[in-house]
């Protein structure tokens, strides 16, 4: 009975907290480099916010490890909402994937809300390979077993998934080249130091404008409103593809033990941004697509992929180390 003042009186400094939060600027980590989906993403939300609380949200690039270094950068971080993080599914199938980790992803942190969906795709450097169609492209493969590269955004990146679990599928090979972004990935790509490209939709639809990339499908079970004219891997009449589909979404996360008033206050607030048809209209200018969940929802979502990447891991052999 002796410890109920205590809380009473920790619930009480936690609500005072929220109410002059934030009182100075914001930290939000990004696990990736510049010019992604994340970061975009992040930039987009951040200037947002910034306009709501009257503080600067600054984002900081911390990739690394799969997104590991930033993770824990925050996981560390004071939990008095100063410092976010800006959540991957990449953060799940690192769970997945690494044996060892600093900390549990799924229990760990504080979620507060799902934002948006960058859309996947598989792109090609138009003056090396002629493949215009997923069939064409899995035909290509197929016919030289080993001699083709892809560039994905990281190991055990959505990006670098996604393109395991087709090769498995149609029983395929392409030489994995991880990086350090989805920005980095795609220049390469444009450069032609690599002939594929698995990214999101942001870094490559400038190069899709010019013709030095060719988008062949969307990785996603349906086709994105910000580019409507890229079919997707289902749509390509395979029969071993007709239910593939993979996402990458992203959303913010707080520390482990952040005040619940605090916490809540950031998820109402990142959320009155979200449904502002400014900022979806920007993003989707962007090549992102809008999905909206709050922290309830979110955690539902990454347990369900966290059982969704452990059986796929395991069925096409999907190593981080």
């Amino acid at each position: 009975m002796k410890a109920w003042p205590f809380v009473a009186l920790a619930l009480l400094a936690g609500g005072a907290a929220a109410q002059d939060y934030p009182a100075h600027p914001v930290k939000l980590v990004v696990t990736y480099t510049p010019g992604g989906g994340a970061d975009t993403t992040a930039r987009i939300f951040a200037e947002r916010l910034s306009d709501m609380w009257k503080q600067q949200v600054f984002v900081e690039n911390r990739p690394g490890a799969g997104g590991s270094i930033g993770a824990e950068v925050v996981h560390k971080s004071a939990p008095d909402g100063y410092t976010l993080l800006l959540a991957t599914n990449t953060h799940i199938i690192n769970q997945v994937v690494y044996s060892k980790l600093p900390f549990d992803f799924l229990n760990d942190f504080t979620p507060l809300a799902v934002v948006t969906n960058g859309p996947m795709v598989i792109a090609v450097n138009t003056a090396q390979i002629q493949a215009k169609t997923m069939r064409e492209f899995t035909q290509m493969l197929k016919s030289a077993p080993g001699k083709y590269s892809y560039a994905s955004c990281n190991v055990a990146s959505p990006h670098h998934f996604g393109m395991e679990m087709y090769k498995h599928a149609m029983g395929i090979d392409a030489l994995h080249i991880p990086h350090k972004g989805c920005g980095p990935a795609v220049s390469d790509t444009v450069a032609g130091h690599i002939g594929i490209v698995v990214a999101t939709l942001p870094p490559a639809v400038p190069f899709f404008k010019q013709g030095r990339l060719r988008p062949i499908a969307i990785l996603s079970a349906n086709r994105s409103p910000s580019a409507p004219d890229i079919p997707t891997v289902r749509e390509s009449g395979i029969p071993e593809l007709k239910d593939f589909s993979l996402e990458s979404y992203y959303g913010f996360m707080a520390p482990p033990a952040t005040p619940a008033a605090i916490a809540r206050k950031v998820e109402a607030d990142v959320l009155k941004a979200a449904a502002q048809p400014e900022l979806r209209k920007r993003l989707e200018n962007a090549g992102m697509d809008m999905l909206v969940l709050d922290s309830k929802k979110m955690m539902e979502l990454m347990r369900s992929d966290y059982e969704k990447y452990a059986k796929a891991a395991k069925a096409a052999n999907i190593r981080a180390e």
